[in-house]
């Protein structure tokens, strides 16, 4: 324990004297919009006002996320392994999630969202400094602005469920001292300069003229100034906890006898009921983003129930015609692809392209979890990277082409002008969200395997042999799922 101590406190010296940390701006948004600044002056914005409607609504979107994680998250992975470890992977999601919401008040809020450098913000909101209940952050519309407060938890929730997300990989196998020290080590360096890169701006308000609009924006994360579209995580939460997945998969290594003894799933029934906690708690994560209850809500929310839909539908077409049965495994598996695909598109593009996202999502991932898991060889036991992974990689890569207006999408806004951009570039957009998925993979990637390591050498990553043959609800709990 004495040297995971010392490797958390090595990692947190670097995060805190790697950036030049500035003071930290007005509070920005959730979602990513490019900006573009076309109009050299437009008219001064409104006075901020905090509108009771649009904070009711993200605090009900916020609860839903939530919803996502407990029970929606743990039923869907605790219905997917043996029974002997049902209790281990509800511990692990349930701990995890509180775990990281206690660190997203300490220090995660103010890291990801206040202005710092590209990759980190600052540290001035420690243990939530300076937040009050009449604090407010920006919204997607020049003058109006929610509660921070509110902003705190549903940007905390996302954080939370993140990493939950990658304890399917490696799941049956794994000491629970070392899922809550990896996660503190890859949270804090993986998980929060991605949401800021990603999500960190100074607001609209900020977009009066060209000029200003060009230092505004070199305040934001990198890859929001690279233009990058990601409207609720196709980048910060799925491929990002899917790399860490995989990593772990390997790091942790194959679960003993598999490849040779039967590791079905105990309850089909419990993970049906988490994908439909996971689909309605997604409307909270999707159309919740656009931190407004206005159209461009509605057609994230809307988006969310066809993609969806139709991932399931196509998941379900393809395992059928070459299984030649359905599944119930299949159609929810098909419905948390569709979710994943249009997570970062929601928001940019039109139903037509929901409906393609599903349609191409649903049998792109069936393959992900069964053609692309034998060539990688690694025993990522619940299919994260199979599907956050190659579903993320997708939809994130899509939204640059289905955003486009000439394809039913909304479009890139101008702040400066306040109305979509004249122009857009399918083959320019697609090049950003290219090296928006690149750095994703890169930076989750090398930040897991340094952080598997340090936790293997401090306290080890995997159970003994017995242990893990006894089942982690009993060896590492001490209690049943199922007393019979």
């Amino acid at each position: 324990m004495k040297k995971l101590f010392a490797s958390l406190a090595l990692f947190g010296a670097m995060l805190f004297a790697a950036p030049v940390f500035a003071q930290e701006a007005p509070l920005a948004a959730s979602a990513t919009a490019a900006v573009v600044a076309v109009a050299e002056a437009a008219p001064a914005a409104a006075v901020p006002a905090i509108n009771k409607g649009d904070n009711a609504f993200v605090m009900i979107s916020a609860a839903f996320v939530i919803l996502m994680s407990i029970p929606g998250l743990a039923l869907f992975y605790g219905g997917l392994v043996r029974a002997k470890n049902m209790l281990s992977v509800l511990m692990q999601v349930f701990t995890v999630f509180s775990l990281v919401m206690v660190l997203w008040v300490v220090y995660g809020y103010s890291v990801a969202f206040t202005e710092g450098n590209a990759f980190f913000g600052s540290l001035g909101k420690l243990f939530l400094a300076g937040v009050t209940p009449d604090s407010v952050v920006a919204t997607w519309s020049k003058g109006i602005v929610i509660s921070e407060m509110v902003y705190v938890v549903f940007q905390g929730a996302f954080a939370a469920i993140t990493c939950g997300l990658i304890v399917g990989a490696f799941a049956e196998r794994v000491k629970f001292a070392a899922v809550l020290a990896f996660v503190v080590l890859w949270f804090t360096f993986a998980y929060l300069p991605m949401a800021h890169m990603v999500w960190y701006w100074a607001g609209p308000d900020a977009y009066t003229t060209a000029q200003a609009a060009s230092a505004a924006t070199a305040t934001a994360g990198y890859l929001f100034q690279d233009g990058a579209l990601d409207f609720a995580g196709g980048t910060v939460v799925h491929i990002n906890a899917a790399v860490a997945g995989l990593v772990g998969a390997y790091m942790v290594g194959r679960r003993v006898g598999y490849g040779r003894e039967a590791m079905t799933p105990h309850s089909l029934t419990l993970t049906m009921v988490g994908t439909a906690l996971l689909w309605f708690g997604w409307f909270g994560f999707n159309a919740g983003s656009a931190l407004e209850a206005n159209g461009i809500a509605a057609l994230a929310f809307l988006n969310t129930a066809v993609a969806t839909a139709m991932a399931a539908l196509s998941w379900t077409a393809a395992e059928w015609l070459l299984k030649g049965k359905p599944s119930m495994l299949g159609a929810a598996s098909g419905a948390v692809a569709g979710l994943v695909a249009v997570t970062p598109a929601c928001g940019f593009v039109g139903v037509g392209g929901a409906l393609a996202l599903g349609l191409i999502a649903g049998p792109l991932c069936l393959w992900g979890v069964h053609g692309l898991k034998r060539l990688l060889k690694a025993d990522d036991a619940l299919d994260v990277f199979g599907v956050h992974g190659v579903g993320g990689i997708f939809g994130a890569l899509a939204t640059g082409v289905l955003a486009a207006p000439s394809l039913g999408g909304t479009g890139i806004w101008d702040y400066v002008a306040n109305a979509v951009a004249p122009e857009y570039s399918i083959g320019n957009q697609l090049k950003v969200q290219a090296i928006g998925v690149g750095i994703t993979l890169l930076w989750s990637g090398v930040v897991s395997l340094i952080a598997y390591k340090l936790v293997d050498l401090a306290i080890g990553l995997r159970v003994k042999e017995d242990e893990e043959r006894e089942g982690l609800d009993v060896s590492s709990h001490g209690e049943k799922a199922y007393n019979l």
